[in-house]
């Protein structure tokens, strides 16, 4: 479910009261039903196990399944770093190719999505990496098994990250308004998490769990002057998530 149908059913101080466990749990309809974080988790490696393992990984008759798993696992682990398809085949001992087929399958069913990086001014932008996020944070915390909560997570900035980003673009897709999305980086190591562009109008977004201040980078304002950029934290991301800002 998205954050637009759930707000539907829940008032905006329970939706404040849920965020955490939304980052945990994810927000399948079943998921967000139960109860108790015991039934959430159980319900979630059941799902992982029978949704992932069996009916996509069969179907699809795939010579190499444990492959898939650990392929989805590895990417689990890299939420909003650039993936390397070159890294991911040699930790695999699999090839380019396969690797690519793989995610792209994951892509069809609705498990993952990617996004490309943005170039447009600067020599020293980075276009060919991809980064790649989870559509429901639940399924990604069930392939690393990994369902602590929020206090006792080294992992909080990829949740924070890869909630965003697939609410987001939930948000794009049930409004029609189909941006074009990317990230952005530069090789000396500035970044900013989400870009969105629509009738040439650029807009940058950086994704803080934390209360500190962002101070854009100044290539890219200086590339872009143009562009509006967004800070989102806990204070105001109800207002990305439904397209406000």
């Amino acid at each position: 479910m998205a954050h637009l149908e759930l707000a539907q059913k829940e008032n905006f101080l329970e939706t404040r009261q849920n965020l955490e466990n939304r980052l945990i749990f994810g927000s399948y309809p079943d998921v967000v039903q139960l109860p108790t974080a015991e039934e959430q988790t159980d319900y979630l490696k059941g799902l992982v196990n029978a949704y992932l393992l069996k009916d996509i990984l069969m179907f699809e008759q795939v010579r190499y399944s444990h492959k898939m798993l650990q392929l989805l696992q590895l990417v689990a682990y890299q939420v909003g770093q650039e993936v390397s398809f070159e890294e991911l085949s040699k930790a695999l001992q699999i090839d380019r190719n396969t690797v690519e087929r793989y995610l792209d399958l994951f892509s069809k069913v609705f498990i993952i999505f990617r996004i490309g990086g943005y170039s447009k001014n600067l020599r020293k932008e980075v276009t060919k990496s991809s980064k790649w996020y989870f559509f429901d944070n639940g399924i990604r915390n069930g392939l690393i098994n990994n369902f602590a909560p929020i206090s006792q997570r080294q992992d909080i900035g990829a949740l924070w990250e890869n909630y965003l980003a697939s609410e987001r673009v939930k948000y794009n897709t049930y409004t029609r308004t189909f941006p074009y999305t990317y990230f952005w980086r530069t090789y000396d190591q500035q970044e900013l998490d989400w870009l969105e562009l629509k009738n040439e109008q650029l807009s940058a977004y950086e994704f803080k769990w934390n209360d500190s201040k962002v101070k854009f980078p100044k290539a890219f304002v200086e590339a872009y002057p143009d562009a509006k950029t967004n800070w989102i934290n806990r204070d105001n991301y109800t207002d990305f998530l439904t397209g406000v800002i």
